[in-house]
């Protein structure tokens, strides 16, 4: 087995301190033990729990206190017995300096005593003193292969405790092997048999449930969320231009090799327009998993943990990958000055060089409110293929988008007059007139004649005059947005008919 055998040229290699970071404790341990029968190693196990105890054959240590951590090391400092020494719950105590001396101490004894110490959590944070006395081993997670085999194997035990047949198709069963991966053995294993005790099948709507499943396993402490709510293009009224270069790259983003693959694209414009509606739409259209970046919440106070947010955020991502990752107000990330204390060039550096390296099936979709503010490197050509401005709709727009939320809502569409709606709501955005069409609605429940009647055109008419779309009270934020993207962005649904303060609109 290839983690034994890496395992074992650690141990060559006379690393004095290994660290493995796993959720998967038993399979560590078992790998540590058939590693110490192979090459006849004493083997034991310390615990907060059980203390220092001896795994496999032989008597456990005469030792008081062994729970105690600096009593544990201290015998096994003064002790002449070489082998593996693995200690399961060390991590809350690496802050503390005798824990820290003794296993220096430990670790230095190695040429002469062989010692090894093995700390197992499923995080840990090594002091820098010990850094250089370490190395890192991570578990080899199951591949595709061994994914089948364990959704076959659980298939077979369902089988012979029911009596019936897993159903299913190899169509589906792809999905989930590529749904399941990332994960450990035992993870994995339990969302399969998870999903086939249900019904006794393994169905397309099991698909989704795995993602959401192994997303809450492999939890980002909000800086990264499963978005179970993603939409269709076709549920995306206008963005013609946009549909169209999505639509052209979905296969390749499935299916073509790495250097063809389509990498992401960026999303700016007026607020309310419609970016995060076209974002989720990417990832329901494509039929993959939407991840959602909350920059803001990357920023840790402690130096270095903001980069590291990022880049456990991005691997995630990958373990993830056929996915989309929505960057949500990607300048409150990127846009850094002196007062950040570099923060923000530090977390484009670890950005960029994600971009340009990482293999897996992801993509990016930012979006922006501000664009002038990003840094030009993060959107030039090869770090994402496209920017996209999407400006306010266009009367043919207007009228999908209050055609769309009338349905949406029950009412009947075609007894309100849309020409002329569309005609008066001149720069309104798309959340704007979807909130035309809801203040309408609460007016009407105010009229006891009304209640569970149609809207009329004249209540919706009278919501629209009432009502200050942002183009009129920021119509200079909008111009300035506007010449921005005159010669540097593709209008994501073309040219409009309409003029808006010298510009046309969306």
């Amino acid at each position: 087995m290839q983690d034994i055998h890496d395992l074992g040229l650690m141990l060559d290699r006379h690393v004095p301190l290994i660290l493995i970071e796993s959720r998967d404790e038993p399979r560590v341990l078992d790998l540590l033990t058939r590693l110490a029968i192979r090459r006849a190693l004493a083997v034991q196990q310390w615990t907060l729990t059980d203390g220092l105890r001896r795994l496999g054959f032989g008597e456990d240590p005469a030792l008081d206190n062994s729970d105690q951590p600096e009593q544990a090391l201290r015998h096994i400092k003064s002790s002449d017995d070489g082998g593996l020494y693995v200690f399961c719950d060390l991590h809350p105590f690496l802050d503390q300096p005798v824990i820290v001396r003794l296993l220096k101490d430990i670790a230095l004894q190695h040429e002469r005593r062989f010692k090894t110490l093995v700390l197992v959590s499923h995080q840990l944070k090594l002091p820098p003193e010990l850094q250089r006395l370490a190395m890192r081993f991570s578990l080899q997670l199951p591949d595709e292969q061994q994914l089948m085999s364990l959704i076959q194997e659980e298939a077979r035990r369902y089988s012979g405790s029911s009596g019936r047949k897993v159903k299913t198709d190899p169509r589906i069963l792809q999905q989930l092997v590529a749904n399941l991966r990332g994960l450990t053995w035992a993870d994995a294993r339990r969302l399969i048999r998870g999903a086939i005790v249900d019904d006794g099948a393994i169905t397309q709507a099991d698909v989704p449930e795995v993602a959401k499943a192994k997303m809450q396993l492999l939890d980002m402490d909000g800086v990264l969320s499963f978005e179970f709510d993603t939409a269709r293009l076709a549920d995306v009224a206008g963005l013609g231009n946009l549909k169209q270069w999505l639509q052209q790259r979905e296969k390749a983003f499935l299916s073509a090799a790495t250097d063809l693959r389509p990498k992401g694209l960026m999303l700016f414009g007026v607020q309310g327009s419609g970016k995060s509606l076209a974002a989720r739409a990417v990832a329901g259209s494509w039929g993959v998993p939407l991840l959602r970046l909350d920059m803001g919440a990357l920023y840790n106070k402690f130096f270095g943990e903001t980069e590291r947010n990022l880049r456990e955020a991005l691997k995630l991502a990958e373990l993830m990958s056929p996915c989309v990752i929505w960057m949500d107000e990607v300048e409150k990330g990127l846009a850094g000055g002196e007062a950040d204390g570099g923060m923000g060039q530090r977390l484009l550096g670890t950005l960029l060089t994600w971009m340009a390296d990482h293999q897996s099936r992801v993509f990016v979709v930012a979006t922006a409110n501000n664009i002038e503010v990003l840094p030009p490197e993060f959107m030039r050509k090869g770090r994402l293929d496209e920017i996209f401005f999407v400006d306010l709709p266009g009367i043919e727009v207007r009228r999908a988008i209050l055609e769309l939320h009338l349905r949406k809502r029950g009412f009947d569409a075609e007894q309100i007059d849309l020409e002329a709606l569309g005609a008066v709501t001149e720069g309104f955005s798309g959340a704007e007139l979807e909130q035309v069409v809801v203040s309408a609605w609460y007016s009407s429940l105010d009229d006891d004649q009304n209640v569970g009647q149609a809207l009329q055109t004249a209540r919706l008419l009278d919501v629209i005059r009432a009502t200050r779309p942002l183009s009129v009270t920021r119509a200079e934020s909008l111009q300035t947005l506007r010449l921005w993207a005159r010669d540097r962005a593709v209008n994501a649904d073309g040219p409009s008919q309409e003029k808006l303060d010298g510009r046309s609109g969306r």
